[in-house]
């Protein structure tokens, strides 16, 4: 005996029960069908209970017996549903000879199908499976060959979910059709009452109306059956033959039945859906939509969601523009799968946006976002790669906290990845973090993954790294990835060598048992001719000294047009440097796609714009550069801070390939900008 729901010592009282008893299985054996008595037999609150046998080939060999709670006797649906349920058990127990029955397919070969499909149901998640497993486990026994799952939606309309054996033109005319406008199936939905029909002549006969569809159905048969879940028909289940056919009363008991069970599937599979599109929808809201296209770099990237559960995680990239044409990039991972999970990502994300943005470098960027992930609770933990991409100083500083490394390719196509130790996992790690330093002459591009792409159960992260560079190694080639014509010329390269990389890495249809992130980046160092610099003195002249250096510079880069801005832009910053910090003091011009100016100061002090009043004298240098800028900052050093502007080119002004130094001011030494 088994038994489910009970608590032992109320099965106990049936567990050796003798054939002459009157109790509700053994009165269901005797009598070799179904028996509903009233009453609470075992004195657990039940208002009834229902039994039937289970059948061998030489009669009932045991019982199933259900427990009801609410009022009145199973109806005819929820009985054919107890029998095939039965039939299924009994052919589940190993030795017992089945009964034969006769006809092309038996009754009991039927209910034995419809238990398997009821067990197929329960493990279907979305109406997708659903639809699969109604056309694997119905259509064959029944001899159909046509299945239209409809649903019904507030508008009063079907809608098609999926369908089997018809031509897509036929399924895309059903979607969505007036349920006012369908006579063959509206007192079918609303009256919840099966409507079967045995041929087109008797379809044509009973709903003349319908004449237009009876004419593009291939079909001649059909079993029309409302899908009833929580009290309330949701849709239509539709099976249909290709030639005409009686339905006998075993059928139409056990398609009713069928019925039934679909309806309560399909009901549990759309709210998996939307609650599904709900999470998709807030992944993909807390991802970028595009990622950014840079002087210094063009990115592209993956994610692909763990085929596996919620398909929704903490996977996150990122590319964030910085001040003096730097990027930052960062990729993460949230440990585990579901809503807050990719909630948490959302955070982290926003956080290393918001701090990237203050100009942190990695070490102390992790400290912070380690904090953050530690508040969250000892179950949260997340891994990080952070990195910031100088394309003047063409290094690459960054920070691993238990997360995979970066692979490198070089514009000659050598492939390697740094061998160093990882911190812990944000949110187990203890600060201060370590921060690396890449150096990426020229050209290259930044791999960054998630062990997701790179880890399963036959290979661990390091074997999955080396795969990796392999597969980058063969397909990764200078002229393809580096020789690049334009910037949509790149973006298309890059995005090809993502799908390359995936579909080498996960070949088995991209699947994967967690989710999966892929970041390549494309980096460019600036051209020396673009930067130029001089030390001011520390003193009023500074400024003097400045304005000269700026006009001889720019009329050099062909930026004549900029000159009066940029002249007022630097007097007021160097004017400030003089007046409330403290030297050394310096200047760097950077030509890009827009005209960036910095000005070093050797004092930590913060610049805030004030409100001046109208009889002030001063207190509006800020306001000025803030009017003349397109945008403008602070980044602070170890030595200093540096405030930037950046303006925008005149229309059409090429990034331009170089030309003479400036005749006034000293060249900046290149190592003083690292």
């Amino acid at each position: 005996m088994a038994s489910d729901g009970l608590a032992p010592a109320s099965a106990e009282a049936w567990s050796q029960l003798r054939g002459e008893q009157n109790e509700v299985p053994a009165r269901a054996v005797r009598r070799g069908g179904y028996v509903w008595v009233d009453g609470d037999a075992l004195g657990i609150g039940a208002s009834g209970a229902a039994a039937v046998p289970f059948l061998g080939a030489e009669g009932p060999i045991g019982a199933l017996s259900v427990f009801t709670g609410g009022a009145g006797e199973p109806d005819e649906m929820q009985r054919s549903f107890l029998r095939a349920i039965a039939a299924w058990a009994a052919a589940q127990v190993h030795g017992v000879p089945q009964p034969s029955a006769p006809g092309p397919v038996a009754m009991v070969e039927r209910s034995i199908l419809m238990g398997e499909l009821t067990a197929a149901l329960a493990e279907a998640v979305t109406s997708q499976d659903v639809v699969r497993v109604v056309a694997d486990r119905v259509m064959p026994p029944f001899g159909a060959d046509g299945l239209l799952v409809q649903v019904l939606n507030k508008d009063d309309r079907l809608y098609a979910v999926g369908s089997a054996g018809y031509p897509q033109e036929f399924t895309r005319m059903m979607d969505g059709f007036p349920l006012s406008d369908y006579a063959t199936v509206h007192d079918v939905v609303r009256t919840r009452t099966p409507r079967f029909i045995e041929s087109k002549a008797e379809y044509n006969r009973l709903y003349p109306s319908m004449g237009h569809v009876s004419a593009k159905s291939p079909k001649e048969a059909w079993a029309f059956l409302p899908m009833i879940a929580s009290g309330r028909t949701i849709g239509l289940c539709t099976v249909s033959f290709s030639e005409p056919r009686p339905f006998r009363d075993e059928e139409r008991t056990l398609l009713t039945a069928l019925s039934g069970l679909v309806g309560q599937a399909l009901e549990r599979a759309r709210l998996y859906d939307m609650e599904h599109a709900r999470a998709r929808e807030l992944q993909r809201g807390l991802l970028p939509r595009a990622l950014p296209r840079l002087p210094a770099a063009c990115a592209a990237a993956r994610y692909l969601p763990a085929t596996q559960g919620e398909e929704v995680g903490g996977d996150w990239y990122d590319v964030i523009p910085l001040s003096a044409d730097r990027v930052a990039i960062v990729i993460g991972d949230v440990m585990g799968h579901g809503i807050a999970e990719a909630a948490t990502m959302g955070r982290l994300r926003t956080a290393v946006s918001t701090l990237a943005d203050l100009d942190m470098p990695p070490d102390e960027l992790f400290d912070r976002l380690n904090d953050l992930v530690s508040e969250l609770g000892e179950d949260f933990y997340a891994t990080c790669l952070y990195a910031v991409f100088d394309p003047v100083a063409r290094t690459c500083s960054y920070a691993l906290a238990g997360h995979p490394r970066p692979v490198v390719v070089h514009s000659d196509g050598t492939v390697h990845s740094p061998v160093l130790a990882a911190d812990p996992p944000l949110g187990a790690a203890q600060p201060p973090f370590e921060t690396h330093q890449l150096q990426l002459p020229d050209e290259s591009l930044l791999v960054l993954c998630t062990d997701g792409l790179i880890e399963s159960a036959t290979q661990d992260v390091e074997q999955g790294l080396a795969r990796l560079q392999q597969v980058l190694t063969q397909v990764a080639s200078p002229t393809a990835c580096f020789q690049v014509a334009n910037e949509d010329d790149d973006v298309r390269h890059l995005e090809e060598l993502c799908d390359t990389v995936v579909s080498a890495l996960l070949p088995d249809g991209r699947q994967t048992n967690d989710d999966a992130g892929l970041l390549i980046v494309h980096t460019r160092c600036t051209d020396p001719c673009d930067v130029a610099g001089c030390d001011l003195p520390e003193d009023p002249r500074a400024a003097g000294h400045a304005r000269q250096y700026i006009r001889a510079q720019l009329a050099a880069w062909g930026l004549a047009d900029l000159v009066l801005t940029t002249e007022l832009l630097v007097s007021e910053l160097v004017g400030n440097v003089i007046r409330h910090a403290r030297g050394p003091i310096r200047l760097r011009l950077l030509r890009s796609r827009t005209l960036i100016c910095e000005v070093y100061d050797g004092s930590l002090n913060t610049p805030r714009i004030r409100h001046a009043d109208y009889t002030d004298e001063g207190g509006r240098g800020l306001q000025l550069v803030a009017a003349l800028s397109r945008r403008w900052g602070a980044r602070y050093l170890q030595d200093g801070k540096c405030i930037w502007t950046e303006q925008e080119l005149p229309n059409g002004e090429p990034r331009g390939a170089g030309s003479a130094s400036p005749p006034t001011g000293r060249d900046w030494p290149r190592a003083q900008w690292q």
